[in-house]
């Protein structure tokens, strides 16, 4: 596996996660883990996380991709 097919996966699943969020968010969704109830707001953080980290793995394969340009491979 190349290096910017990791970075293009990754950032895949890192946007799914967003979105997961998003909708939580939306829809208000309660999530219930070993009887403890996760507070919305923690929605908000996982969501600004996961944007950031889909948008640097999208960012490193397009520069990537450029630098294979350049170097002819």
């Amino acid at each position: 596996m190349t290096q910017r097919t990791f970075s293009l996966i990754a950032a895949a699943v890192f946007l799914l996660i967003a979105l997961g969020h998003a909708i939580r968010l939306l829809f208000g969704w309660h999530v219930t883990i070993e009887n403890v109830v996760v507070p919305v707001w923690i929605s908000w953080i996982g969501l600004a996380v996961a944007i950031y980290l889909a948008y640097q793995g999208f960012r490193l394969s397009g520069r990537i991709r450029s630098e294979l340009r350049v170097f002819g491979k």
